[in-house]
């Protein structure tokens, strides 16, 4: 092997790595951020949060899947869950 075939190599193989890094990096950045907490309210909680809004009206944003939540257990025993930060922004975005 001549020593420009050994440089041609090695310039694919760093063009190759550089790609390998630029994708790894566009991946990590789609990944979202999970290191902050999540603060979960039920409904009774989110209308305290949230002076003026009462339990029904939440029940009725839920219904019409205007705020996304959770709903742990089955049924109707099942508790609603929905995060505060989700709520805030619908309530800021109506406004």
């Amino acid at each position: 092997m001549t020593m420009k075939t050994k440089q041609e190599l090695i310039t694919q193989i760093a063009a190759l790595l550089n790609e390998v890094i630029e994708v790894e990096e566009q991946a990590a950045e789609a990944i979202p951020n999970f290191s902050k907490p999540v603060e979960m309210l039920t409904i009774k909680e989110c209308s305290e949060a949230v002076k003026g809004l009462s339990e029904h009206t939440i029940r009725q944003l839920v219904a019409q899947e205007k705020i996304p939540y959770i709903r742990t257990g089955q049924g109707k025993r099942g508790k609603i869950l929905i995060s505060r930060a989700a709520l805030l922004e619908y309530l800021g975005g109506a406004a």
